[in-house]
């Protein structure tokens, strides 16, 4: 007799998942984004698409660098680590910049455009700074900055990278060399 309760709780619950399944209900949705849940940016998966703005008024989509290596950064000017780690990205940017098939996308984090665009004159940096709209960085899953996402030229995720690094060590720049050398 107690094996009959636990079979007929087995039955019903099979029966509530299997009603669901047939119901074709779409996944769970992110209250921040439009994104199904578990859909944000992942190593192995295609990189989230964003429409961003820059400091200077010009809107950037990911979807049209596809055949660049996108090196896309979140940060902000009260970050600390940022502040450690930008020089070392502003040296790979200019090391690269003849590199056609390379691209630095920085994207504020939580911080106002007034304030990059003073920090970025005060230190002589010329990043490409995108402001975020809060859907990009839920979309990429952002923890805290900085916080950086190498995509490959097919719009996959190859790296992510938390925490600052020095942009200029041999073998971050060997292993983006060899991204930027691989065949679309």
């Amino acid at each position: 007799m107690k094996n009959k309760g636990i079979i007929l709780f087995v039955i019903l619950a099979a029966s509530v998942a299997l009603i669901y399944i047939l119901s074709g209900k779409e996944p769970a949705k992110d209250a921040r984004t439009t994104e199904p849940v578990g859909k944000t940016a992942a190593v192995g998966r295609q990189a989230p698409d964003f429409e961003l703005t820059d400091l200077g008024g010009k809107v950037w989509r990911l979807s049209d660098l596809k055949g660049k290596v996108v090196l896309v950064t979140f940060w902000a000017t009260w970050c600390d680590s940022c502040i450690e780690e930008n020089p070392s990205l502003q040296k790979l940017i200019t090391s690269e910049k003849d590199n056609n098939n390379f691209l630095v996308l920085t994207l504020l984090y939580n911080d106002s455009a007034q304030t990059a665009a003073a920090y970025l004159k005060r230190n002589n940096f010329n990043f490409n700074v995108l402001i975020d709209d809060r859907k990009t960085s839920a979309n990429y899953g952002i923890t805290g900055v900085p916080e950086t996402f190498i995509i490959s030229k097919k719009g996959i995720v190859s790296n992510k990278i938390i925490g600052p690094i020095d942009w200029n060590a041999p073998d971050v720049k060997a292993a983006i060399k060899k991204l930027t050398e691989e065949s679309l």
